[in-house]
């Protein structure tokens, strides 16, 4: 089950002044299920958005990113059960066939419609099943829709995963609002993961372009499930424009700094809440290395711990057969690095110290902390002023029977 996600609820989730959503059942892979999203943009809506680096991308990730630089967007389209990936030119033209049907539906035309699948990966997308669920998504379309939304983009999820907060923007209030779907296949660099965060802030595109890129560096780029950097993330941000403050344009603005803090925030508890809901999680971990040389160390250290299988087992079993989180330490690719000068907690006992065991650490502190379901491993590296904070979870029997039986 999900690690402490507590649940949510649809008044919980803030509408955004200039989006409507609809949602639909398509049978895209199973029935009785909704797999079908649409989100339909104001006029003047910006919109920016980060694509995983997978050279195996997906169709609709080449489709949505040459849209995205032709046209100003004023649709969404969403289906799961689908990756449409690993499916050549007649996956472009599927994803290029269901942005013409939608422009059809809601009078745009096709290059303003961003197309997102998420699923099975090398099989081909019934796109004829999607096409005759777009008119139903259209007119379920409406503004406090946002819960069904994030329904209907899940996969192995077992929970819905969505976040809401509002703050001042020279004296206006700005609402922001998100949903993510991801469980497995998560290690984003820009997991299967899709993020959608919409605000009603005035600011331009270029200013919202950085801050997407800020948001998601600091939120689904610091996390792991499973090391597997999926064919098909994105993370896009939407700005209406409907707040009614002043236009942000400049990135050393303290408009846009409380806008980014705002946007940064939902993402990290969307992308926390992907790591709480990863497949079959039985643990929350935080890694947290301090005083490194550059944030490039302090990356390849957490990762190389959150990576680690035998690290991520030894969370599972409650074991805390610590040298584990060393010996990644170790390998992350560091190499001039003097192990005499790491310190190693897990929560706030010391484990490690001078290149060893540290000389007040007992075993019975380690087990009384691997024993919680959330744990922080903190790493200090006495080799600078950088930092980084990664988050992942253990691995269990669950993750190996989910992904053995994915297609079925």
């Amino acid at each position: 089950m999900p690690v402490n996600i507590f649940p949510l609820l649809p008044g919980h989730l803030l509408p955004v002044e200039g989006i409507t959503l609809g949602i639909a059942e398509a049978g895209i892979k199973k029935p009785n299920r909704k797999d079908l999203l649409v989100m339909l943009l104001d006029e003047g809506t910006q919109v920016a958005g980060v694509f995983t680096q997978n050279r195996f991308c997906a169709a609709p990730v080449i489709v949505a990113k040459q849209h995205l630089m032709q046209s100003s967007t004023r649709a969404l389209v969403v289906n799961t059960g689908n990756a449409n990936a690993g499916t050549g030119e007649t996956g472009i033209q599927h994803a290029v066939a269901t942005c013409a049907e939608l422009a059809r539906l809601v009078g745009c035309t096709a290059q303003q419609v961003l197309p997102f699948s998420t699923g099975v990966i090398m099989e081909p997308l019934p796109v004829d099943r999607i096409v005759a669920g777009l008119p139903a998504a259209v007119a379920n379309c409406k503004t406090d829709n946002w819960f069904g939304a994030a329904q209907a983009i899940m996969t192995t999820d077992i929970v819905p995963k969505a976040a809401s907060r509002q703050v001042q923007i020279d004296g206006k209030t700005v609402t922001i609002t998100g949903i993510a779907k991801g469980s497995g296949m998560i290690r984003p660099n820009m997991a299967t993961m899709l993020g959608y965060v919409a605000t009603d802030a005035v600011i331009s595109h270029d200013s919202l372009q950085a801050l997407v890129r800020s948001a998601a560096d600091r939120s689904f780029n610091r996390i792991t499930v499973d090391g597997d950097t999926s064919t098909n993330d994105a993370f896009i941000v939407l700005a209406t424009g409907k707040a009614g403050h002043r236009e942000i344009t400049r990135q050393d603005s303290a408009e846009y700094g409380l806008l980014q803090a705002a946007v940064t925030t939902v993402a990290a508890d969307l992308a926390k809440m992907i790591v709480r809901d990863g497949e079959g999680a039985t643990k929350f971990i935080t890694v947290q290395v301090d005083a490194g040389k550059d944030a490039d160390e302090c990356v390849k250290v957490a990762y190389a711990i959150a990576h680690s299988p035998l690290v991520k087992t030894a969370f599972f079993a409650s074991d805390p057969n610590l040298g584990r989180i060393l010996a990644a330490i170790g390998y992350a690719g560091i190499d001039d690095l003097d192990v005499s000068g790491i310190q190693l907690y897990l929560d706030d006992v010391l484990v490690a110290e001078q290149g060893g065991r540290a000389l007040n650490y007992c075993e019975e502190d380690g087990q009384r902390v691997m024993n919680q379901s959330e744990i922080t491993v903190h790493v200090v590296l006495n080799r600078g002023s950088a930092s980084t904070t990664v988050w992942t979870c253990d691995f269990s029997y669950d993750y190996v029977k989910i992904n053995a039986s994915y297609r079925s």
